[in-house]
Formats: structure tokens, C-alpha cells, sequence
């Protein structure tokens, strides 16, 4: 039957909303590379994958670009007991972090993280809310990853002695400058972003690397320096609890190390891979990716066991103060005092460049995950997914971010740190849960653990510098407000991704058209389904309406699957009963499906369908309401207005007639 070349209706016809061509060149060049919702890595068009070591570099600008800072705090949080305490991140990261995000690359492959992981647990509007307030905390997080490493990549150079004086007094316009300069990189392109990054990341771990071992030969000199330090190690006691309390204590304050398994998941679909088939291709990227969190993690591990070590026992306590020359940037200090300036200046030239592009690892992340979620939901747009547009829109809220903190990395602090949290709790439960439901006892209750100790870490956060929660609850609420007035400015948008017919709905469409070279199809909100409702509203519709007299009548019939999505692949289905030719479709929302199909016939058997309704009763604000949460509510109307947006000529647009 499908092959029958009389048939008049395609097995798979477009969308008949099928976007415009962008007029000129800025906007074709803005919109040219569009994120995917959701798919196989080798089906990504926004950006030319790379190999794993080298999104690996671009990953590890954020994540490896805390050495710059992070001994520095572990020292002013737990003081002589820093290398210990650093020593629990370490052992955080090898035996928590990294099993749990391998895990969450191999459960979600497409670029979305435990976002995705969690949204499938929770059904319709509850798990869209969901999403956003997770949404929230990934904004809060990544945005300020970009304003604060740039903040921070500014203080390295204020600091550095030969700096123009005239520079100085001027951190919020260099800061700004930076950004504008990152933006630039990515409106390049991906590539260009991954080019810049690789002799980043090469470059700095060289010259820590240098610095470390200076640091380690200097301590073997100078044995006095080692005592000093087991000295001030026992001073408050030897016993277990003091010990080790001081540097539980500290924990919470260094997760910031953590910050890069995140990012490096969300950038999946990015990561190379080989395969003859989509799934050897998506295997293969879980393989590649897994690599990824993995070196990464093993690098990153041995540097901050060593340098949270030298730093602890040649800088004087005293010089990590809000006034000491190791404020914020003890290797730099080691940098300057064990290799001199001119060492020291190219280890300064190394901190910025490599603070100010960490921001890149979470304008990848942004770019690769919200554009999955909200233009899907019909929550932004559809010029969100566009590569370029969103680096404009994340720049300048960037830019705003740091006017409004006036580039005080303090003051973003706490916001960094809760988003980092949140993003890595709701990991570790999703996880939890994951494991749970295979019957994985052993991984359950270490992935519940770890729930446990981020879940501290992020009370302890809030309790520390409750601005944090407050700065990521104005974020979550401008997404929310932000979603939900598009999703109801696009709700008389076509809302169809193609429309499907088999062979029985293909049969039925020809049939009509064969015999009476007409399309009149009359909208039923099906209830049982048997003869007697078809013979009801056929008497019931030739009394209200103009339908000529022996026709093939066809009835449409919409099901609404869940409202909450917003656009979907519309199925008609055909079936006969007892000599009555329905079409059937599932469909998010009522009108937008009736008018989809409409069109579509419309199109391609080029001849105009007449649609017939009947008033629905109740309260038009009541209607409108239910349309807009459940999918459904006084249809005709609504169908009409999506037809007249749609196409201008009434001549042409299929005929809505409604009686009543």
C-alpha cells in the first residue's frame, strides 16, 4: 500500500514550520551554527569535534586554573594542616567525583549531564520546573565562573609589579575588557577556542611543575623548613580529633577544585569519536570522554597534593593575610621569591591568560546545555540555539555581573561556590538513584555517601556566605520568569517537528481526495470511541455548520500526550469504524497539532481543507488557562489564529468554520 503511487499523502512530510532564511548576511552568519536538542554526538552541527585531550584543555582552563588560587585558601582554611586537607579533596575527587560523573557520561551521552539524568524522573510541568531551578543553579555557577576567574585574572595583574601604573584603579574596565576579548574568541568558533586553550593549559602546568620542583629542592636544603612545619602541624595536639577535625572543617571551602567534571561531561557531544555505526560512535565517545575526566583528574590531583604541600611550609602564615604578598596567589609568590621577577612576571603572564580563559570552559558548558533544554521547552526562542547569539546574550550578562560585584572576586565567591555545589549534589543523587534502581547495593551507598558530604559541604556553604544562595535564587527566578513568559508568547507557534502517516491515514486522505477532490475533516475530542459518537457528531455538525452533503467526511482526533513539552513528532494515524474514517494524532497541545495537519495536507495535496468546530462552553479566561498548562481549551479559536500567523492570505489557509 505504501507504495502505491496513487496515493496523494508522503509516508513523512516537513513541518509546515519550517523557519525563514535569515535576509542578511550578520544574521545568517549569527544563526549559522545551531545546538542540537538532543542526539548522537555525530550529529552535532554547531561545532567541529576534537580530540579528547585536546576538550580536555579546554575543560581544564577552569579546572586546573585553581592551583592559581586554591593552595592559597587550603592554607588560610586549615593552615598548617592545608596538605591534609587537600589530601581529603584528592581523595573526593579519585574515589567520589570521578566514579560518579564516569557514571554520568555513560547514563547521559548527549551533552546534559545529570540534568537530563534527574528531568527523567519527574513527569510533565513538575519536571520542566525541576529543570529550571537546576538550570538556575548551572547560570549561577558557570556564569560566574566566567565574571569571577576573569575578576581574579585581573588581581594577578594589579599585582604584578610591572604593570603600568596608570592601569591601576581600573579592575572593573580591565575586567570587562577580558570578557569582551573571551566573547570574541567564541563568536570564532569552537575550534578557535580550543586552539587558544591547548598552549594555555600546557604552558602553566610546565611553569607549576617548575615552581614545584624549585619548591621541593629548596625544602631538601633546608631541613629546618620541614621541622617548622611538623612543629606547627602538632601544635594544637596530636590526637585524631585535632588532627583531623581542622581539615574536615576546611573541606567545604575547597571544592572549588572540584569545579571542572561538570563542564567536561557537558561537553561530550564536542569529543571525537570513531565508529561505523551511531551506537560504536556513541560508545566510543563514552570511552573518549571517560579518558578525559580521568587524566584530567589524575593531573590535577598531583598537583594539589604537591603544591598545597611547598606552599604550606616555605610562605609564611603571615603573607597568606588580606594584606600578605600570597593573598590569593601563593605559587606566584613561591614563583617570585625562589625564581625571581623575570620568572615570576612570565608565571603572572601565565596565571591571567589562563584565569581569564577559564571562563571558556563554562561558556562551553552553557553553550552545550541550556540550548538542549529551553528552546525545547518552548521556554526561549529559537534563536537560542544559536551558537553565536547566545555568546552575545552570556557575554553581556557577564559584563552586568561584573559592573554590578564591581570585579570583587570575594564577592562572587559564595555564588560560585553554591552553584558548583548544587550542580554536583544533584550529580550525585541522580547517581544514587540510578544505581538504586539496577540493584547496584555497593554503588548505592557510596554514591548516597557522597550525596551526604556535598550535601555538608553545600549547608556548610550557605551558612558561611548565605549571599551565595541568594545571588543563585535571583538567577532561578529570571530563568523561570524569562521561560515562562516565551513559552507563552510562542504558544500559537507551530509546534511540529514533521508530521508521520501511515498507511492507513495515507489511504483514508486519498480516498477523500479521489472521490471528491475536497478536504473536509471535522474536530472530535474522541470518548469512546464507538459508531454511535461518530453518527452523534456527524448529525451534530451538519446542523451547526456548512458541511456539503454526501462528502467523505474525515474526523481528527488530537490526544494530549504530555503539555508540558512543546514541540514533538506529529503521528496521524488512521482507523476505519464501521464505515467512519478517523485520524488520530498525539500531540502536546490540541490547536497546534489541528493546525499543523491542516497545513501539511494542505500542502501536499494542493488543495485548501475545511476544518468544522462547535463553541466550546465556559469561561474564555477559563480556556485560555487550560490551553496554556494542560494543552486544550476552547480550540477553534486558537486554531484559526495560529493558521491567520501562519499564512496571511485567507484565501489560501485552510477554512475554519465553527457553529454553535
Amino acid at each position: 500500500m505504501e507504495g502505491s503511487p496513487q496515493l496523494v499523502v508522503p509516508e513523512i512530510a516537513p513541518s509546515p514550520a519550517q523557519p525563514k532564511s535569515p535576509s542578511s548576511r550578520f544574521t545568517r552568519w549569527l544563526m549559522a551554527n545551531q545546538v542540537q536538542p538532543v542526539g548522537p554526538g555525530a550529529e552535532e552541527e554547531h561545532a567541529q569535534p576534537q580530540s579528547w585531550w585536546k576538550v580536555m584543555c579546554l575543560t581544564g582552563v577552569d579546572y586546573f586554573s585553581t592551583l592559581s588560587y586554591l593552595p592559597a585558601i587550603a592554607v588560610l582554611a586549615a593552615g598548617a594542616l592545608s596538605p591534609l586537607a587537600t589530601a581529603f579533596i584528592v581523595a573526593l575527587t579519585l574515589l567520589g567525583m570521578l566514579p560518579m560523573y564516569r557514571r554520568v557520561a555513560a547514563e547521559s551521552p548527549h551533552g546534559q549531564g545529570s540534568v537530563a539524568m534527574l528531568e527523567r524522573l519527574l513527569p510533565f510541568w513538575r519536571g520542566k520546573i525541576f529543570v529550571l531551578v537546576l538550570l538556575g543553579f548551572v547560570a549561577t555557577s558557570w556564569l560566574v565562573t566566567i565574571t569571577l576567574s576573569s575578576a581574579d585574572a585581573t588581581v594577578h595583574m594589579l599585582e604584578n609589579p610591572y604593570l603600568p601604573s596608570f592601569l591601576h584603579g581600573h579592575a572593573v574596565l580591565i575586567t570587562v575588557a577580558l570578557l569582551l576579548l573571551l566573547g570574541g574568541v567564541f563568536l570564532l568558533g569552537f575550534s578557535e577556542a580550543v586552539v587558544v586553550a591547548i598552549p594555555l593549559v600546557a604552558v602553566f602546568l610546565l611553569l607549576n611543575g617548575v615552581v614545584v620542583a624549585v619548591s621541593l629542592e629548596t625544602i631538601a636544603r633546608q631541613p629546618d623548613l620541614l621541622a617548622d612545619w611538623t612543629t606547627a602541624l602538632t601544635s594544637h595536639g596530636t590526637g585524631f580529633t585535632a588532627i583531623i577535625g581542622p581539615a574536615v572543617l576546611a573541606f567545604p571551602l575547597l571544592v572549588l577544585g572540584l569545579s571542572g567534571f561538570e563542564t567536561g561531561v557537558s561537553m561530550m557531544p564536542l569529543v571525537a569519536a570513531e565508529g561505523r555505526t551511531p551506537a560504536e560512535r556513541l560508545a566510543n565517545r563514552i570511552a573518549n570522554t571517560r579518558k578525559l575526566l580521568t587524566t584530567a583528574a589524575l593531573i590535577m590531583s598531583v598537583y594539589l597534593l604537591l603544591t598545597s604541600f611547598v606552599t604550606t611550609v616555605l610562605i609564611p602564615p603571615d603573607e597568606f593575610g588580606p594584606d600578605g604578598e600570597a593573598n590569593g596567589r601563593a605559587l606566584a609568590y613561591l614563583a617570585h621569591r625562589l625564581l625571581g621577577e623575570n620568572f615570576g612576571t612570565v608565571y603572572d603572564l601565565s596565571s591571567i591568560a589562563i584565569l581569564w580563559f577559564a571562563g571558556a570552559s563554562a561558556m562551553a558548558g552553557l553553550i552545550n546545555i541550556v540550548p538542549r533544554y529551553l528552546p525545547k521547552y518552548g521556554m526561549a526562542p529559537e534563536w537560542g540555539r544559536a551558537v553565536r547569539a547566545v555568546v552575545l546574550v552570556y557575554t553581556s550578562i557577564s559584563i552586568i555581573i561584573t559592573i554590578a560585584f564591581r570585579a570583587d572576586v570575594n564577592a562572587q565567591a559564595g555564588a560560585y561556590a553554591t552553584g558548583i555545589l548544587a550542580m554536583m549534589l544533584s550529580a550525585a543523587i541522580a547517581v544514587t538513584i540510578s544505581a538504586h534502581r539496577q540493584g547496584q547495593r555497593g554503588s548505592t551507598a557510596g554514591f548516597a555517601l557522597l550525596s551526604v558530604i556535598l550535601l555538608y559541604a553545600l549547608v556548610e556553604n550557605i551558612i558561611e556566605k548565605p549571599d551565595g544562595i541568594a545571588i543563585s535564587a535571583m538567577f532561578i527566578a529570571g530563568i523561570i520568569i524569562v521561560s515562562l513568559v516565551s513559552r507563552v508568547t510562542r504558544t500559537t507557534e507551530l509546534r511540529a517537528d514533521r508530521i508521520e502517516f501511515d498507511p492507513i491515514a495515507r489511504r483514508l486522505i486519498t480516498d477523500a481526495v479521489t472521490n471528491d477532490n475536497a478536504l473536509n475533516i471535522i474536530a472530535n475530542k474522541r470518548q469512546a470511541g464507538d459508531v454511535a459518537e461518530y453518527a452523534e457528531k456527524e448529525a451534530a455538525q451538519r446542523s451547526l455548520n456548512p458541511i456539503p452533503g454526501h462528502v467523505d467526511l474525515l474526523f481528527l482526533e488530537v490526544e494530549v500526550t504530555d503539555p508540558s513539552n512543546f514541540s514533538d513528532i506529529l503521528k496521524v494515524r488512521g482507523v476505519k469504524i464501521n464505515g467512519y474514517k478517523v485520524l488520530r494524532v498525539d500531540s502536546p497541545a490540541v490547536p497546534n497539532a489541528i493546525a499543523a495537519v491542516l497545513l501539511t495536507l494542505r500542502n501536499v495535496t494542493g488543495i485548501r481543507p475545511h476544518c468544522f468546530f462547535e463553541w466550546s462552553e465556559g469561561s474564555p479566561l477559563v480556556h485560555l488557562v487550560r490551553y496554556l498548562i494542560l494543552g486544550e481549551g476552547d480550540t477553534a479559536p486558537v486554531v484559526h489564529e495560529i493558521l491567520r500567523k501562519r499564512d496571511e492570505d485567507p484565501a489560501r489557509r485552510p477554512a475554519i468554520h465553527v457553529g454553535g
